[in-house]
């Protein structure tokens, strides 16, 4: 192999490029960044060095972990955004309450929190490893002191510094114990932000002392709990770096993260395609920016031949020491040398890969912490209904929407008690009557009848303000002024529901639940309905 060839391949190996968990690539959920076989394949054999996987079930992800590996020539790395669980994203596989709702549960009972919460990394490592995975891109240290973020929100451990301290370091302890690699995000903190870096470039206007007060101190506790790795956040910070954000940024990756924190584990970049960086810089020269600011890993450039081209040229002009490409190889292959020396070991348990996916007490595990996540308002269970009823869901998106399969609890759940349902999300039929401040439902449409109203929200990634215009408390008063609310649920977000209670009247019923899972939604109608009985999907342990 020439000089040359063997340079580009060295850089390859520091990209960790997009692909689906599916095997085919009709079955791609998101074929926009997800690659297709051919050409993750042939990227696979010029020497990519990482995948990061979403969608399929557990036993998909399992076979495409396998397939991806006998691509290449040497040990993958093999991650996924598995912050709430493996079932978060592959079906099959336990989804977890979303962290903040053991911040809730630390504000009242630390020592449990914090057990539960190493147990909550503990049951992501192993599950992820039983699937193929090595790194899992958790915990996020972000301290979302932000109520109206967009994209942090609910996936934060808390809202206070020492909350997440306490938390982000004992999901590490947890996984760590399973051999898996871990990641701290978004660095140097993605809290405190009202801006969607997926769509645009937020700006945080603090000064380095608030940063050491609030958004830096679980980051650096993590860094001595031991985290393998760290991924920057896409944000401009004036106060260290006027011109380009954390991702870009020298004094942020280098001189904050490595000289003045003391990290020496691997820097890994958010995502290269999202807005906040693709819209200002393109393929090479972000991936080339973000190189030479001391990141080791590009994770998903919107091009990966031009983010290669850019770094080898980047190297042989001496723009980038080479010494900084050998020292971002060193890290890596310390990594993957952690991950093989915790299998040998047997770290990960005897016969850990014979493991049947989700062992009972993992099960045990997300049901014990949805039934302590669960906040009530007001008298318990509703009466019967005299008549028929409408049960409203408000959800992000129907098609395809793994929260409302045909017998999904908050469907069938309702409808066995005399609510018919309708479904209204932000890419359908409008609920609401332009200009009506007060009055902001178009009753008409929905019927007549008492409305159970159910509200699937939390901060989503890629949504903008669409969400923020939604008027739920005005509402809220519209339906208790005419005495057609029935009861509220909410499942996910604290501020929403923190929100929405104050409007209510003392004798209507309401239920919150952080988590949207199946086995949530059977929770939150058991104790507003009075029912318990399990519905198929609850006993099948559906998820994402």
């Amino acid at each position: 192999m020439s000089p040359e060839a063997e340079l580009r391949r060295q850089v390859a190996s520091l990209l960790v490029v997009r692909g689906s968990g599916h095997a085919e690539d009709r079955q791609r959920r998101y074929p926009r960044w997800e690659l297709p076989n051919q050409e993750l394949r042939r990227l696979i054999g010029e020497g990519i060095g990482g995948v990061i996987l979403l969608g399929g079930s557990s036993t998909e992800l399992q076979q495409r972990c396998q397939t991806l590996q006998s691509w290449a020539r040497e040990p993958l790395l093999l991650c996924a955004d598995v912050e709430e669980g493996v079932g978060q994203r592959f079906e099959g596989g336990t989804w977890l309450v979303p962290p903040m709702a053991l911040g809730r549960l630390h504000a009242r009972d630390p020592e449990r929190a914090i057990a539960l919460t190493e147990h909550y990394g503990r049951c992501t490592g192993r599950q992820a490893r039983r699937c193929g995975l090595n790194w899992v891109l958790a915990p996020v240290a972000d301290v979302n002191n932000n109520p109206g973020n967009p994209v942090i929100n609910v996936r934060a451990w808390g809202d206070a510094p020492d909350c997440v301290k306490a938390l982000a370091c004992a999901f590490q302890r947890g996984l760590a114990s399973t051999g898996v690699l871990g990641c701290a995000k978004h660095f140097p903190g993605h809290g405190d932000t009202g801006v969607d870096s997926h769509l645009q470039l937020p700006v945080l206007r603090h000064d380095k002392a608030r940063l050491e007060r609030v958004e830096l101190p679980p980051f650096a506790q993590l860094i001595q709990t031991g985290v393998d790795s760290v991924m920057t956040a896409h944000l401009l910070i004036p106060a260290l770096d006027p011109e380009l954000p954390a991702t870009l940024s020298r004094a942020v990756l280098t001189n904050l993260l490595r000289d003045d924190l003391g990290f020496q584990g691997l820097v890994v970049t958010d995502a290269l395609v999202m807005e906040a960086i693709s819209k200002r810089w393109g393929a090479g020269e972000a991936a080339r920016l973000a190189f030479a600011a001391g990141a080791d890993l590009i994770l998903m450039p919107a091009d990966a031949d031009a983010a290669i081209e850019a770094i080898v040229a980047a190297l042989q002009s001496g723009v980038i020491p080479r010494e900084h490409l050998e020292t971002a190889l060193a890290r890596r292959q310390q990594a993957l040398q952690k991950v093989a020396a915790a299998a040998a070991s047997g770290a990960t348990g005897e016969g850990f890969q014979d493991e049947p996916l989700e062992l009972d007490g993992e099960r045990s595990l997300a049901l014990e912490l949805i039934q302590l996540s669960l906040d009530t308002q007001g008298p318990l269970p509703l009466p019967p209904l005299n008549a028929e009823g409408i049960n409203l869901l408000r959800v992000d998106t129907v098609l395809p929407s793994p929260l409302l399969r045909a017998d999904a609890p908050s469907l069938a759940l309702a409808e066995a008690a005399g609510y018919r349902s309708l479904i209204c999300h932000p890419q359908g039929i409008s609920p609401w009557q332009p200009g009506a401040d007060e009055n902001p439902l178009a009753l008409e449409r929905l019927g007549d009848g008492n409305v159970l109203l159910q509200l699937f929200l939390r901060g989503n990634p890629f949504r903008g303000e669409r969400d923020r215009a939604e008027p739920w408390s005005a509402a809220l008063r519209q339906l208790q002024k005419q005495q057609r609310l029935a009861g509220l649920v909410v499942y996910g977000c604290p501020y929403t529901w923190a929100n929405l209670r104050r409007e209510l009247e003392p004798q209507i019923p309401a239920v919150y639940a952080p988590g949207q899972m199946a086995e949530a939604q059977q929770a939150a109608l058991s104790l507003l309905l009075g029912s318990s009985e399990p519905s198929a999907m609850a006993v099948e342990g559906f998820t994402d």
